[in-house]
């Protein structure tokens, strides 16, 4: 049988990691000279640079009270800005890793009450984070958070090509034909779909899958299983554009490192 084998995350190159310790502050980021509309507000965490334009273009900005729909507009430090009559200022980046748990859903709030991962981040003093993807209810692992906008749009935009990495446990062996389908490709209801690597853990055990894929697709990788007849029993992402839980345990979170933050900005994450 011949199929490509998934590069262990755990002998992927790990950044270091920021301290848990103390928090970063997260006061509100101070303009220090005039600063362009547009980036103004992607800088609050509302959009990205691209969508404040439209935006503007469409006259739902004013500035100390006064619509304005001209690009290029320059913002001064004290200034008033509402976006569809909201008050927003620009708030100080912060980037979080989480281990996702089970029965966690992955929003910013639960119409049921259920427990969301943002209810397991610390809130004092913090700016809201919202996740890059979604991790359904069951699936743990690796999720990033983070009040930035336009990286949260560049990382779950398809021509990122962020690798996601996870292992799956099913409730039966795989067999060899379907290992070649997954690679090979297979077409669901939304297209078609392969994985980019595949391999087995432990070689006595083909119950358990190591899948690497670039895909956003909601609930891809238990819909590529079921198409082919297995039911997950447990999955868990391992790794996320160049993140790992590795030194994190379920449910904890930390803070991303400088250079973690740098490499996800320059799309140094294959």
């Amino acid at each position: 049988m011949s199929y490509q084998r998934n590069r262990s995350p755990g002998n992927r190159k790990k950044k270091e990691a920021a301290p848990p310790g103390k928090r970063q502050s997260a006061s509100v980021t101070r303009l220090h000279g005039p600063v362009r509309l547009n980036r103004y507000i992607a800088l609050s965490g509302v959009c990205s640079r691209r969508e404040a334009d439209e935006k503007i273009s469409q006259g739902l900005v004013t500035v100390n009270g006064k619509p304005v729909s001209e690009l290029g507009t320059q913002v001064q430090p004290g200034d008033t800005v509402k976006l569809e009559g909201r008050l927003i200022k620009p708030e100080k980046p912060v980037y979080i890793l989480l281990n996702k748990p089970k029965d966690t859903i992955t929003t910013l709030r639960d119409p049921q009450g259920r427990q969301t991962v943002v209810d397991l981040i610390e809130k004092e003093n913090q700016p809201r984070v919202y996740p890059v993807g979604r991790l359904d209810r069951n699936t743990t692992g690796v999720l990033l958070l983070t009040n930035d906008g336009e990286l949260a749009r560049k990382l779950a935009h398809p021509s990122s090509r962020a690798a996601k990495v996870y292992e799956v446990t099913l409730d039966k062996k795989l067999r060899e034909a379907d290992v070649e389908q997954l690679l090979e490709g297979i077409t669901l209801e939304d297209g078609k779909i392969r994985a980019d690597r595949l391999s087995f853990p432990d070689a006595d055990d083909h119950s358990r899958v190591g899948l690497e894929i670039h895909s956003g697709r909601n609930r891809i990788v238990r819909r590529m299983f079921e198409h082919l007849g297995y039911r997950i029993r447990k999955l868990d992402r391992v790794y996320f554009a160049g993140l790992t839980k590795k030194g994190l345990s379920r449910g904890k979170w930390r803070y991303l490192s400088r250079e973690e933050i740098q490499s996800l900005k320059m799309g140094r994450f294959q």
